[in-house]
C-alpha cells in the first residue's frame, strides 16, 4: 500500500492547485508564460485559431489576438516567439501500460523482427548469454504483423535453441519448444482443465508446440538477466514520459494499473518527475468466486486517490472479456473461418470469452455502485455486444451514465453497438495502429466486407457518441518502434487516411475522420474518457496549461506528412517539459 504522507502531500497538491488557481484568475496580475504570433488551435467548440494564449500559474487566463495578448506581458513574462507556429492542446493517450514497456529493454536491446528468421537469430542470440536452466522468452511479437503470418514452430524454436526452454508468446497464446513444454509438464497426454486447447501438428497428430488461450499452463523459471531495482524501475518510467512529452503526450490512461504502479506514479509525484497526468484503471481479476471479485473492487472504489485529481487519479476497474484479434482468439458474433494462419480447424470456433453474463453483470453492477468506470478489453464484436448487453442490464436498476463506461479496443463493432453507446452513455477507447499494423491480415482472414464496421470512427463521431485515441504501448521506449507505436501522429493520419503498412487502398475510407475529429480524438474526447474534460482537452480560459508546439500545421501539410510532424515544445500546467534540440 502506499504510505499515508504520500497521499498527504497529494492532498496538499490539490490545496496548492486552488490557490494557483484563484492566482490565475487575478485579471490584474501580469501573465508567467506568454505564447505570442502562431496558431493557437483551441479545439474548443467552434474549433477557434487565435495568435496567442497567457498563462498564470498552471491555468490559460486568456486567448486572443497578439494585441489582446501583449497587454498581459509584465517585466516577469516569460515570452515565446511561434513565428506562425501551430499549438494544440496536450495530447492524450486512453490506453497504455507504462511501467511494463518501460522496463522492456532494461536487460539488453529487442531488435525489430518483422519475420521469423528474425525471431529464430534474436533466440539463437539469447542462447549464449543465458544459461541452459534459463528461460528465453520473446513477448508480444504478434504472428500477424510478421511477413509469414504464423508462429514459429516447435522443431524450429528447437533447432536455435535445443538446450534452452523457449517461450514465443503473443497474448493468451504461445509457441514453445521441446524442452520448455517438458518443464511445464505438458506431454501427449496433457489435457486442458478450462479455457483453451493444445494444438497438433495435422500430419503427425503430436503437439506442434502451440498453445492456445492458456498460457497460464507454462511453468516458467528463471529468465536470466539484470535484476532491476525501485529506484531503476522509477528512472526507467520517468525516461518514458519524458518520451511521451517528446511526441506531445502531456495525460495518460494506465488500463491495467497495479497497487505496484500506482505506488511508483505517487513516488514520482512527490519527488516532482512526473511529467504525464495519469488517470489508472485498476486491473481486477476474474478469477475465483464473484464474492471475492466484488470485495476486490471496493477495495478500489474507497482507495484515497479514487477521487478527481489533475495528477494522478483512479477512475475505475479494467477487466478481460475476451482474446485478441492479433492471436485470433477475439470473441466474434459469426464463426472466425478455417485459418491457416491462426490455426483453426475447427469451423463453428467464434474466439475465446472469459467472463460468463452470470458473473459480468453483478461485476459491472459493484463497479457502478462504487462510481467506478468499468472497461473490459473487448476486441471482437461478440464481447463488445456481450459487454453492452451488461451495461444495458444493470441499467435497468442502476444508472451508469455517469460512470462513463467503457469499451477498450472495441475493434469489432457494428451499426446497432454503436446506437447502444449513445443509448447508454458508453464511451470506448480505440488504437488506430492496430489499424496500421493489422489490416493486411485481417482481410485475408475476414475479407473486406466483414470488416465494413472495424474501428468505425466517422460513424461514432456523426452519430455523437464518444471514443478516444489510444495506443496499447505495451513495449519499448521509442514512439515509432514501440509495440504497439504511441506516436499520436502516426495515430491521427491513420484515423484520416485509413491506410495501413504491407496493404493498398484504404480499408473503408467512408469510416476515416477529418482533420478537425482527429485531433478532437486524442485531445478533447480523451479527456472526457478519463473525467478530466473541465482542465484538460482544449485551449480555453480556466484550465490547464498543457500545449504543444509543432513544426508543421497538421490541419493543412500534406495528409502523408502528418507522421513526420516535430514537437517542438510541450508544456504541463505551462511548465515547459520538453524542448526539441536541433
Amino acid at each position: 500500500m502506499l504510505r499515508i504522507h504520500r497521499f498527504a502531500f497529494i492532498a496538499c497538491l490539490g490545496t496548492l492547485a486552488s490557490f494557483a488557481t484563484a492566482h490565475a484568475q487575478d485579471e490584474n496580475a501580469p501573465a508567467d508564460l506568454i505564447l505570442t504570433g502562431g496558431r493557437i488551435v483551441t479545439v474548443d467548440a467552434g474549433f477557434t485559431i487565435a495568435e496567442a494564449i497567457a498563462v498564470r500559474g498552471e491555468r490559460i487566463v486568456k486567448i486572443g489576438t497578439v494585441d489582446e495578448i501583449a497587454k498581459l506581458q509584465g517585466d516577469d513574462t516569460t515570452v515565446v516567439q511561434l513565428e506562425g507556429k501551430m499549438v494544440i492542446p496536450g495530447l492524450i493517450d486512453s490506453h497504455v501500460h507504462p511501467n511494463g514497456a518501460a522496463m522492456h529493454e532494461f536487460d539488453h536491446d529487442i531488435p525489430d523482427m518483422q519475420t521469423i528468421d528474425d525471431v529464430l537469430k534474436y533466440i539463437e542470440g539469447l542462447t549464449k548469454t543465458r544459461d541452459e536452466d534459463q528461460w528465453i522468452w520473446v513477448s508480444q511479437v504478434f504472428i500477424t504483423r510478421l511477413r509469414e503470418q504464423r508462429f514459429p514452430t516447435r522443431s524450429e524454436l528447437d533447432k536455435v535453441a535445443p538446450n534452452h526452454p523457449v517461450v514465443f508468446r503473443t497474448g493468451p497464446d504461445a509457441a514453445l519448444n521441446s524442452k520448455a513444454l517438458k518443464l511445464s509438464g505438458i506431454d501427449e497426454d496433457f489435457k486442458v482443465v478450462g479455457a483453451g486447447h493444445l494444438e497438433r501438428d495435422p500430419a503427425t497428430g503430436k503437439l506442434n508446440g502451440i498453445l492456445r488461450a492458456c498460457t497460464r499452463l507454462i511453468k516458467s523459471g528463471d529468465t536470466g538477466g539484470k535484476k532491476a531495482t525501485e529506484e531503476d524501475r522509477q528512472d526507467r518510467l520517468e525516461a518514458l514520459f519524458r518520451d511521451y512529452n517528446s511526441v506531445g503526450i502531456t495525460a495518460i490512461a494506465d488500463r491495467g494499473a497495479s497497487s505496484s504502479s500506482i505506488n511508483r506514479y505517487a513516488g514520482l509525484l512527490e519527488q516532482n518527475r512526473l511529467s504525464v497526468r495519469v488517470s489508472a484503471s485498476w486491473r481486477i481479476g476474474t478469477g475465483g468466486s464473484v464474492e471475492s471479485i466484488q470485495k476486490n473492487i471496493r477495495e478500489v472504489g474507497n482507495h484515497p486517490l479514487h477521487r478527481r485529481h489533475d495528477m494522478l487519479q483512479i477512475v475505475g476497474i479494467k477487466t478481460y472479456l475476451d482474446g485478441g484479434m492479433l492471436t485470433g482468439s477475439a470473441y466474434m458474433r459469426k464463426p472466425w473461418g478455417v485459418s491457416k494462419i491462426y490455426s483453426i480447424d475447427d469451423p463453428r470456433y467464434r474466439g475465446v470469452r472469459f467472463i460468463e453474463d452470470e458473473k459480468l453483470v453483478p461485476i459491472v453492477q459493484t463497479t457502478v455502485e462504487e462510481d467506478l468506470q468499468f472497461t473490459a478489453h473487448s476486441v471482437g464484436d461478440g464481447a463488445v455486444h456481450a459487454l453492452l448487453d451488461a451495461y444495458a442490464k444493470v441499467n435497468e436498476t442502476t444508472p451508469i451514465r455517469d460512470t462513463r463506461p467503457c469499451l477498450t479496443h472495441s475493434n469489432f463493432m457494428s451499426s446497432e453497438a454503436v446506437d447502444q453507446m449513445i443509448d447508454l452513455g458508453v464511451v470506448a477507447d480505440i488504437q488506430p495502429a492496430w489499424l496500421y499494423l493489422d489490416t493486411r491480415t485481417l482481410q485475408a482472414q475476414f475479407g473486406y466486407d466483414r470488416l465494413r464496421y472495424f474501428q468505425p470512427l466517422a460513424t461514432i463521431f456523426r452519430r455523437r457518441a464518444t471514443a478516444g485515441g489510444g495506443s496499447d504501448h505495451m513495449q519499448k521506449i521509442g514512439s515509432l518502434r514501440s509495440i504497439n507505436p504511441y506516436n499520436p501522429c502516426l495515430g491521427m493520419q491513420t484515423t484520416i487516411t485509413r491506410q495501413a503498412r504491407w496493404y493498398d487502398g484504404q480499408l473503408h475510407p467512408e469510416e476515416a475522420l477529418t482533420r478537425d475529429q482527429a485531433l478532437r480524438f486524442y485531445t478533447q474526447n480523451n479527456a472526457y474518457l478519463i473525467f478530466q474534460e473541465e482542465n484538460l482537452g482544449t485551449l480555453e480560459t480556466g484550465k490547464l496549461a498543457d500545449m504543444v508546439v509543432l513544426d508543421r500545421d497538421i490541419l493543412t501539410c500534406h495528409v502523408d506528412d502528418i507522421v513526420e510532424t516535430k514537437v517542438l515544445a510541450t508544456y504541463l500546467g505551462g511548465k515547459l517539459v520538453y524542448e526539441r534540440k536541433e
